[in-house]
Order: structure tokens, then C-alpha cells, then sequence
């Protein structure tokens, strides 16, 4: 474990010192006090790892002091130290924030024993906390790359979804990224703190998936040889994600469908119900309503699910974003096997973007990957990109085709700049540009800001 700072408090001056010298031998920076106001004087958030402390003191009792560090800063783990532990002094302790209790006289290696656990408790909680906010950044509305009119309408929508506490069905191809806005939905939600779970209703046996989502109890039928908690008990309180939602028999949607009227659940074999509360987001590539005409789907489950209705628009359809796409992939793979790509040639991000897409994003990310892979120059060329995609390389008048461009980069500078009401600072990021391209482009083509935003 690296070096931590730890702040000891005890009016015992020769108890500190030998607490501090077991402490430094550990490699950790200690600083003692006797005077308990002097410790809480010099005490600052974020700048000490450990605090242990004496509960009887002159001046200021441990407990006091307990609970003033614990309002300036409520995560650091507090060690308190007494010489007559009670059951009613413990519980007073524990409820005012300590994390432990060490009983005097106390040997070095039990000190040793319950600071190394109060550090790493810490250290998973600030892990948590750092896993926490990079999901909700990498989650934000401002992290879902593109910049088309189509793409900004639906996060718009997105977002005032979010925070309203209801069913919600995404419709959209394969590979347009449902479960990203899913993810969005949650992680921008009241619920962000609890579980995110996803399920991909076509890819579990038909045979178990009432099992899957609702559970079951030992000995329900052959194979159940112990109790098992479905996904919505696992997701009580936080987000169920059902993908391809029209994949689910319509023996478990009539389970559903009860659920989402009743707000409980009953195992496999059980014979009480248990209260649930999860939030339902649902996704689907088929059209429900025509299922619902052919018997394979529940036409009162789906207005159960569709109370809101998100549709992601096909790639084909997102022009202006398949360069921002682009951009955004070379960098991930980038970092992901330490080249050095710039990013697409002219002609290959021409290409790309005349590319029906019929895979969406995935085939979009996956088409990158494979052209890193094997790309020799600074950019994917257009000749590497005609391996993995059908091009016309030969086809296109040189004169067409600088039209064609021109006509696309307007276009395109158009959305980008309207996305971000006219910051070139901040178009420039989204494009992995620098800002002299932008603003040579603008001139050539005689575009101003205040025309465009």
C-alpha cells in the first residue's frame, strides 16, 4: 500500500509516539497531537487519509471531534481509540461516523491490522466514486458523439426522459446504439446510484428466461438445486434494460405484464410475492405493432412499455455524424493498440460518408478497427477502407466529386457548428480538429458564425 497521511490525536504524548513509529515503519506520513482543537484547527478536506483519535480528552472529547471532521469531510475513515469500550459508547461511535474502535492497551500489529483495513475501505470507496463518475461522463448527453439534427432532437428527448420516472421504448435497426441511450437514460436519472442492468431477451433459452428475470426456489423444477434471485429483484431500485424486447415468449410477457401492474414478483415456486422497484426500458429492431398483429406479441404489454417512445435513426440517415464517428474510433483504437493513425484520408471519409451503413455503428466501429489494423500510411486511405466497404474508387469525375465534397463539408460545418451554438474551441473538439482548419474552411467557403448559429 503507498504512503498515506494520517492524523493522530491522544493526550497521551507517549502513546502517540509509539503510534507514529509503528505508523512511519509502515512507510505512511504521520503528524501527533495532543490538543484535539489544534488537530481540528489544521484539519482540511482531502488532504489526510486516516484520522485516529483518543475519545477522552480535555477540551474536547473523541466523539465531538468525531463528528466535526465528519462535517467538513464525511468519507475519511476514523479510528477511535478508548480505554473503557461499552456496547452504548460503541453504538454512539459507529452512529457518529467512526469506522472502528480500538480497545487500550492495544498491541502494534492490532493497530497495524485496523488501519490497513479503515485504508483500503477508503481506497474502494474513492474507487467507487472515480468508477461512478466515469460512468455518468461517459454517459452525458455531451459524450454521445454527433452532431445531426436527427441525433440532437432525440437527445433532447433523451433528457427530459431521464428524469422522468417512466417506461421508455427505444425502436431502431441493430447497431444504432440503443443500450448507449438506455445507459444515458439511467445514468442522467434519479436512479444513477443503483444498478444498471441489461438483457438480451433473443440471446437466453426460451426455457429459462422466466427463471432469468423473475427467479426461482429450490426444487421449482429439475435442475433448481438452489434459491436464485431473477434481474428485476437484482435491479430493485435502479433500471432494467430489455433488449430486443420482441423476442420474449409471450408466456414470460404475461409475467410482465403483471409485474408492471402489480409493481411485484413471484419466483418459480414461491408462494409470497415480493415488492419491486425498477425502472423498465425496453429496445427493439422489429416492428412491434406488425407482432402484435401476428399473435407474437402482447398489444397491452406494449403500451405498457411504449409509454415513451425514443427511435434511433440508421447511420445512412446521420450523415454529419459518420466523420465525428470516424474520429472518435481511430482515437479509441488508437489508445487501444498504440498507433499513431490521424484519422481518414479525403477520400475515404467521402466514402464513408456516401455508405449506406447497414450494420450502423457497430459495422462503422468495426470497419475502423480492421483498417488500423492493417493501414501502412498516416491515414486510412481509401483503398484500405475499399476492403472492408463496397467504394467506387475509379467511377468518380474528379470535378463531381470535389462538388460532391464541398457540398458535404458545408453541410457538415453547418450541423457542427450549430451543435455547439457557433464555439469553435468546442467544434473543434468534437471534430478532432484544430481550430485553423475550421476557421480556413469557414473562409473558403464563405461561411460566418452568426449566419450559421
Amino acid at each position: 500500500m503507498s504512503a498515506k497521511k494520517i492524523m493522530v490525536i491522544d493526550d497521551e504524548e507517549g502513546l502517540c509516539r509509539m503510534m507514529a513509529t509503528v505508523l512511519m515503519d509502515e512507510g505512511h506520513a504521520v503528524r501527533t497531537f495532543n490538543d484535539p482543537q489544534e488537530a481540528l484547527d489544521l484539519f482540511r478536506p482531502n488532504i489526510w487519509d486516516l484520522v485516529i483519535s483518543d475519545i477522552k480528552m480535555p477540551g474536547m472529547n473523541g466523539l465531538d471531534l468525531l463528528q466535526k471532521i465528519k462535517a467538513c469531510e464525511p468519507d475519511i475513515p476514523v479510528i477511535i481509540i478508548t480505554a473503557f469500550a461499552t456496547v452504548e459508547m460503541s453504538i454512539q461511535a459507529l452512529r457518529n461516523g467512526a469506522y472502528d474502535m480500538l480497545t487500550k492497551p492495544f498491541e502494534p500489529d492490532e493497530l497495524l491490522f485496523r488501519v490497513r483495513n479503515a485504508l483500503n475501505h477508503n481506497q474502494l470507496m474513492t474507487e467507487n466514486q472515480k468508477l461512478r463518475e466515469e460512468l455518468e461522463g461517459k454517459f452525458n448527453f455531451d459524450n454521445i458523439i454527433g452532431a445531426s439534427t436527427a441525433l440532437q432532437h432525440l437527445l433532447d428527448k433523451v433528457e427530459k426522459v431521464s428524469v422522468r420516472d417512466t417506461s421508455v421504448l427505444i425502436s431502431g435497426e441493430s447497431g444504432t446504439g440503443k443500450e448507449l441511450i438506455a445507459q444515458a437514460i439511467h445514468y442522467n436519472s434519479p436512479r444513477k446510484e443503483q444498478p444498471f442492468i441489461a438483457i438480451n431477451c433473443g440471446a437466453i433459452p426460451e426455457s429459462v428466461m422466466e427463471s432469468e428475470l423473475f427467479g426461482h426456489k429450490k426444487g421449482a423444477f429439475t435442475g433448481a438445486d438452489t434459491d436464485k434471485e431473477g434481474l428485476l429483484k437484482a435491479a430493485d431500485r435502479g433500471t432494467l434494460f430489455l433488449d430486443e424486447i420482441g423476442n420474449l415468449p409471450l408466456t414470460v410477457q404475461k409475467t410482465l405484464l403483471r409485474f408492471l401492474q402489480e409493481k411485484e414478483i413471484r419466483r418459480i415456486g414461491d408462494t409470497h410475492s415480493t415488492k419491486i422497484d425498477v425502472r423498465l426500458i425496453s429496445a427493439t429492431n422489429s416492428d412491434l405493432e406488425k407482432e402484435i398483429e401476428h399473435g407474437a406479441f402482447r398489444e397491452d404489454l406494449f403500451y405498457r412499455l411504449n409509454v415513451i417512445n425514443l427511435h434511433l435513426p440508421p447511420l445512412r440517415q446521420r450523415k454529419p455524424d459518420i466523420p465525428l464517428l470516424a474520429a472518435h474510433f481511430v482515437v479509441e483504437q488508437n489508445e487501444k493498440f498504440k498507433t499513431t493513425i490521424s484519422g481518414l484520408s479525403t477520400e475515404a471519409q467521402y466514402a464513408a460518408s456516401e455508405y449506406s451503413w447497414p450494420g450502423n455503428i457497430r459495422q462503422l466501429k468495426n470497419v475502423i478497427e480492421a483498417c488500423i489494423t492493417i493501414e501502412t500510411e498516416k491515414q486510412i486511405s481509401l483503398t484500405t477502407l475499399a476492403q472492408f466497404i463496397e467504394t467506387d474508387e475509379t467511377s468518380v469525375d474528379s470535378d463531381e466529386y470535389n462538388k460532391a465534397l464541398a457540398h458535404f463539408e458545408i453541410d457538415y460545418l453547418r450541423q457542427l457548428l450549430s451543435s455547439v451554438d457557433g464555439n469553435i474551441e468546442e467544434a473543434a473538439k468534437k471534430a478532432s480538429m484544430n481550430m485553423a482548419t475550421i476557421y480556413r474552411k469557414l473562409k473558403k467557403y464563405g461561411l460566418r458564425k452568426q449566419d450559421i448559429v
